[in-house]
C-alpha cells in the first residue's frame, strides 16, 4: 500500500497575516478570524486611516487585539507562517522580502499561475527568495484559478482523449454600483467602434497562464495563446445601477482567450460581461458554462443563486475563500512557485 500522507497538509494551526483589506482582502480577513485551523497574526494595510485599527473592526467582527500596520517589518516579525497577499498591484520586492524571510504566500494576484509564463528575471528572483526562506508561493482565486485550473483538471480526469475544453464566464453587471470600474476601467458606455486592446491584452495575460498550466498538466503543451474581443452596443439608453449607458455605446463585451495546439483551439476561456440582455449574443445568467469534448463529453452549468443586487457583496467569497483554504497546502509544499498542478486537492477545513 502506498503512503500518501506526505501529500496532505499538516493538521497544525497556521499563523496567517492578511495583506490588504479591499473587497477580497476583507472577506479573506473575516474567514481567517473565523477559521478553526488558522490564527490571525498580523494585518497589513495601505491607507493611513486603517493603520492602527483592530482587524475585527476592518471586517465587521468583534475586536481581535490584532491592529493593522503599514510596516512590512511588523508582519515579518510577527511569527507568520503564511501571508494572504491581496493588493491591487503586485510588488515583487515585497513578495521576495516575505518569501526570503521564511513566510509562505498565497495570493489572488495572477502573476504566479504558470512559472514558465513569467518574466524570466522576475521568476528567478522569486525562486531565489523561496530557496533562501524555504518558502513557497501560490496564485489562486475563482477566475482565474478555480474555474480555469482546478475544475478543468478534475473534469479531464475522466477523459482519455481531449478534443476541446471551454470555460465561458457570464456576468450581468446591471446592478453593480461601481461606475469607476464599469465606465472607466471596463469601458462600458464608450465608443463601440473601438475595441479596447488593453482589455484584450489584460485578459490574455490573466487567463493565458491558466490555460498553459492545464495543458502542461495534461501533457498537451500549447503552441500559442491568442485573444480577441467583441463589443455590443445598447439598442436604447439603459439605466443601470452605476449610471446611464447611452444608445449606441458599449453595453456588452466578450473577450476570448484561446490556447492553440497543432493549429487548432484546444482550450478556451471566454468572458461575456454585459449590462443588458438585449444583445444578439447568447447571454446566460451570471456564472460559468463548461464544456468538455472528448471520449467522455461533459456540459456543465454553474450558476450563482444570488439576487443581482447582492452579487457585489457575496461574490468576493468565491475568490477569497479558495485562497484561505489553500493556506495549509501551500505551507506544507516544497519551496518554490507552486501551481494548482503541484499542490494536492484544496480542501476546506470547515
Amino acid at each position: 500500500m502506498h503512503d500518501n500522507s506526505s501529500l496532505l497538509p499538516s493538521p497544525e494551526k497556521y499563523r496567517v497575516a492578511q495583506w490588504a483589506t479591499g473587497n477580497i482582502g476583507t472577506r479573506a480577513l473575516r474567514a481567517v478570524i473565523e477559521h478553526p485551523s488558522l490564527t490571525l497574526g498580523a494585518v497589513y494595510v495601505h491607507s493611513d486611516d486603517k493603520a492602527g485599527a483592530d482587524a475585527g473592526d476592518l471586517c465587521g467582527l468583534p475586536a481581535t487585539g490584532i491592529t493593522a500596520t503599514r510596516r512590512i517589518e511588523d508582519v515579518v516579525e510577527a511569527g507568520i507562517d503564511c501571508v494572504l497577499y491581496m493588493p491591487r498591484a503586485c510588488d515583487i520586492d515585497e513578495v521576495c522580502w516575505l518569501l526570503a524571510s521564511g513566510i509562505n504566500v498565497v495570493t489572488t494576484r495572477g502573476e504566479f499561475h504558470h512559472p514558465a509564463s513569467m518574466n524570466p528575471d522576475v521568476r528567478a528572483r522569486v525562486e531565489a527568495a523561496c530557496a533562501i526562506g524555504d518558502s513557497s508561493i501560490h496564485s489562486t482565486g475563482s477566475s482565474p484559478g478555480f474555474v480555469t485550473e482546478a475544475l478543468p483538471l478534475v473534469l479531464t480526469s475522466i477523459q482519455r482523449r481531449l478534443d476541446h475544453l471551454a470555460v465561458d464566464e457570464y456576468a450581468d453587471l446591471s446592478q453593480r454600483d461601481s461606475p469607476g470600474l464599469l465606465f472607466d476601467v471596463m469601458g462600458f458606455g464608450g465608443d463601440p467602434d473601438t475595441v479596447a486592446q488593453h482589455r484584450i491584452d489584460h485578459l490574455r495575460e490573466s487567463f493565458g497562464p491558466s490555460l498553459r498550466l492545464v495543458a502542461d498538466g495534461l501533457g498537451l503543451p500549447l503552441d500559442d495563446v491568442v485573444a480577441s474581443g467583441e463589443l455590443a452596443a445598447a439598442p436604447r439608453a439603459i439605466t443601470i445601477a452605476a449610471g446611464v449607458i447611452d444608445e449606441g455605446t458599449v453595453a456588452a463585451q466578450r473577450v476570448t482567450v484561446s490556447g492553440l495546439r497543432d493549429g487548432r483551439e484546444l482550450l478556451r476561456f471566454r468572458a461575456t460581461w454585459y449590462c443588458t440582455t438585449d444583445v444578439d449574443w447568447e447571454v446566460r445568467d451570471t456564472g460559468w458554462h463548461v464544456t468538455v469534448d472528448g471520449d467522455a463529453p461533459l456540459d456543465i452549468d454553474i450558476r450563482f443563486p444570488i439576487p443581482l443586487e447582492r452579487m457585489a457583496s457575496v461574490s468576493p467569497a468565491y475568490t477569497a475563500n479558495r485562497a484561505v483554504n489553500a493556506v495549509a497546502s501551500v505551507c506544507a509544499a516544497a519551496p518554490g512557485i507552486r501551481t494548482t498542478v503541484d499542490l494536492p486537492q484544496v480542501v476546506a477545513a470547515l
